[in-house]
């Protein structure tokens, strides 16, 4: 008899764990297999951020992950003549975390497979390669094979394809993978003991040969050099390659504790679909990016949290499986959009060409002289947000002028306070799952008994939000179905800036739907349903 499980998960990379940790927190049991014998510990991914760091909170990892990074890490471009033509340092802390946190990837990704043992029905396979992938009628059959030649039949309710760029899934399915590789190599060297020192990532947007030096966690250094021509990674990451370029970074190259070293190629690549039938692909099994916004790991991430709770709602047959769609309205233009930026960001600093370069040098000292380019700059504001205008959101019930519509976009995380003495974030507060949020006022009191019974047969938390000060006089009112948190003002501000009193927040703390009014809780619960689904039947 085949094992059976709910959701199989191809590859034990970041993004096949965090969906793991999700489905195993929401009841939903998984599988996840791996052709490696082990996780992968080489050369990956130095960048985290805000977002990634919230899709962790929510897992309840966090404090497991945050000490393998380093917080508030900016980013420099240096001409070649040692001017810094751009800084990128964002100080917000709009959703909970540091905008850029340096990381070491093995290290986190430990602590993501760690946190599956908190979960009797969440099981790893390591050493497993997939050689057959049929969808039948209630699910999909699998075939793995261990090193052995033994093999394993998986029948799952659905199929998540995290098997990265050369995915298996992707192959099987025939899904074209289209984009471009580019020519452009480099050679990436991770180095013990750090024999630098300077904190930040540095790019050195020098003609001769680009580099990047980079500070991580645990007194690790991450240097990057462009390669060109012939040069073979046998050349360049031997032991004498290795010396030759570091010399440019260091004074005694024979000197470095040198870990580990290869040779990368760029990528921009986006699968022509996320979803066919009961599979689904995400991370660099859906998408490809250069790495020069750090983007790849966390738009995996994204995916993850998008996906994972949609996949429990079918699960659990909350609704059907026409939910999955919104997976792939919602994350595939905003994965374009990050390959997009990271190609430009990839000329921008590494021009061989000479006169290129002094172009850019030039333009880039004109425009640091006007405030607002350089704030725009500094603060990230270029880095596209995720907004989703298809999918799981539903338009305002009234308007509201000129105000910015939140639908559709990723609600702040702020510190809310519980009693007088506890202050909490934001999403630990509300819990895990869907929450209807009101600003001073009860939301259950503006629903008709339909639609609270809706609500609360799939989950829902009841919240209202006011200044803190008021707390104390509020607690008469408090009950097992209502949340009341006290707000010091980000939340006010948020509410009256888009002219909202509730929002629904999903899962994945998107807000799903919004109103000018309390009272149109009805109408736009309605309209949400048909968006996740019209066989929405509750648990």
């Amino acid at each position: 008899m085949p094992r059976r499980v709910d959701v199989a998960v191809i590859g034990a990379g970041p993004v096949g764990l965090t969906i793991a940790n999700f489905l195993g927190m929401y009841g939903v049991s998984v599988l996840v297999i791996e052709r490696g014998a082990e996780l992968i510990d080489y050369p990956r991914g130095v960048g985290m951020d805000d977002e990634c760091l919230r899709a962790f909170q929510a897992i309840g990892l966090a404090d497991n992950v945050r000490p393998h990074t380093t917080p508030d890490q900016w980013v420099r471009f240096l001409t070649a003549r040692g001017r810094c033509f751009a800084s990128v340092e964002p100080r917000t802390r709009e959703f909970g975390w540091p905008r850029r946190n340096a990381f070491i990837q093995p290290l986190v990704d430990l602590e993501l497979l760690k946190g599956l043992s908190r979960y009797q029905d969440v099981h790893v396979l390591f050493g497993r390669s997939l050689s057959e992938l049929t969808e039948i009628g209630d699910g999909v059959s699998l075939r793995i094979q261990d090193g052995a030649g033994a093999t394993e039949e998986v029948h799952a309710s659905f199929v998540v394809g995290a098997d990265g760029g050369k995915s298996t899934v992707r192959k099987i399915l025939n899904i074209p993978f289209s984009g471009k590789t580019e020519s452009t190599r480099w050679v990436v060297v991770d180095i013990r003991n750090d024999p630098i020192g300077i904190p930040d990532a540095y790019l050195y947007c020098i003609p001769t040969r680009p580099y990047v030096s980079i500070a991580l966690p645990h007194g690790i250094r991450r240097v990057e050099f462009m390669v060109f021509g012939e040069e073979t990674e046998e050349q360049l990451c031997s032991r004498d390659g290795i010396q030759n370029l570091l010399q440019i970074v260091m004074p005694h190259p024979e000197k470095a504790d040198i870990i580990r070293s290869r040779v990368y190629t760029h990528h921009a690549r986006l699968a022509e679909r996320f979803r066919q039938g009961r599979v689904l692909l995400a991370g660099d099994a859906a998408h490809l990016m250069p790495v020069w916004q750090g983007q790849g790991y966390n738009s995996g991430i994204r995916d993850a949290t998008n996906i994972a709770w949609k996949l429990a709602m079918v699960v659990k047959g909350m609704t059907s499986d026409t939910l999955l769609d919104s997976y792939d309205l919602e994350r595939r233009d905003h994965a374009a959009a990050m390959i997009s930026i990271s190609v430009t960001a990839g000329k921008i600093f590494s021009p061989t060409q000479r006169w290129l370069a002094m172009l850019r040098d030039g333009l880039t000292l004109l425009l640091n002289a006007i405030p607002p380019v350089k704030n725009y700059i500094l603060q990230m504001r270029f880095k596209p947000m995720p907004r989703y205008t298809r999918g799981v959101v539903v338009p305002l019930a009234t308007s509201r002028g000129t105000a910015p519509s939140p639908v559709g976009r990723l609600f702040i995380q702020p510190d809310v306070a519980l009693d007088r003495r506890e202050i909490r974030k934001f999403d630990d507060a509300i819990g895990p799952w869907f929450a209807i949020v009101a600003w001073a006022t009860d939301p259950r009191l503006h629903m008709s008994d339909t639609v609270r019974a809706f609500w609360q047969n799939i989950g829902a938390r009841f919240v209202a939000v006011l200044p803190a000060v008021q707390l104390s006089a509020e607690q008469t009112v408090k009950s097992d179905d209502l949340l009341i948190l006290g707000d010091t003002g980000a939340i006010k501000q948020w509410f009256g800036d888009h002219r909202t009193s509730l929002i629904v927040l999903r899962p994945d703390r998107f807000v799903a739907a919004a109103a000018s009014t309390p009272q149109a809780i009805d109408e736009i619960t309605a309209s949400l349903q048909t968006a996740m689904g019209a066989s929405i039947q509750g648990r």
